[in-house]
């Protein structure tokens, strides 16, 4: 990468997003921290420095998403890094299997999937003038159907959601889908699991010992690959995660 590298990275005023930007900015890249709250956004970006810089971006806001694009192309004319991190979980209780609420269902979906197709979609022409562009969608380990279905994983310990899990399953497959149109034009596309980290996300699963800067390192690794490296691919820290 070089010192004109320029970087999106969504959902990052707080948590792995931040940390994401953080990192990706001490490597020399300009980073574009894009946030729901333009507040929160601006008061996250002046405290990483002068390499990050404050988009509002709400990825369920078609409109805003390509106002964005817009607004990218304008002042740095292409993009080379895409971190698709913003996500939500929503009220567990009501993704229970057999008293699902479908309006949180929708909700998730809407961030967690369709937010990734729709800011994905704008962001590929500025992509495409890239020379080496990188798309990282954020995953979750629970989004692994081997994983949940192995007894001697402790995922099969999980309580049932049938809203934020299948979303990221749906995330994986959607990485798959984007790499193979993807790689005739030399853009890798993966998935990142960051694993088990103490963020506001994850409150309701306390004593985590590991920091959203651990987390945030496997998707800074996969955001700045080599020419040669995977595409359509789901990692972890400790590599391949299985689908």
């Amino acid at each position: 990468m070089t010192e004109s590298t320029t970087a999106l990275v969504t959902g990052a005023n707080k948590g792995i997003g931040r940390e994401v930007a953080a990192q990706l900015a001490s490597l020399g890249i300009d980073v574009l921290l894009a946030s729901r709250d333009p507040h929160r956004g601006a008061a996250a970006a002046a405290a990483l420095g002068p390499r990050v810089h404050p988009v509002t971006l709400d990825v369920t806001d078609r409109a805003g998403v390509l106002s964005a694009a817009g607004w990218i192309e304008e002042r740095f004319g292409r993009l080379d890094i895409l971190v698709n991190n913003a996500g939500v979980s929503c009220d567990l209780a009501a993704q229970r299997p057999g008293g699902v609420d479908l309006a949180a269902v929708r909700e998730v979906f809407e961030t967690n999937v369709f937010g990734v197709i729709s800011v994905t979609t704008a962001m590929l022409p500025l992509l495409a003038r890239s020379p080496a562009a990188r798309i990282v969608n954020v995953s979750s380990g629970l989004g692994s159907l081997a994983r949940m279905t192995d007894p001697e994983d402790y995922f099969t310990t999980r309580p049932p959601m049938a809203a934020y899990v299948p979303s990221k399953t749906a995330l994986n497959s959607l990485t798959v889908q984007y790499a193979k149109e993807l790689r005739s034009r030399d853009i890798l596309v993966n998935a990142a699991d960051p694993g088990p980290c103490a963020t506001d996300f994850t409150t309701a699963f306390p004593g985590l010992t590991r920091t959203a800067a651990d987390g945030a390192a496997v998707v800074v690794r996969l955001a700045t690959l080599p020419d040669d490296g995977p595409t359509g691919g789901f990692f972890d820290e400790n590599g391949p995660v299985p689908w």
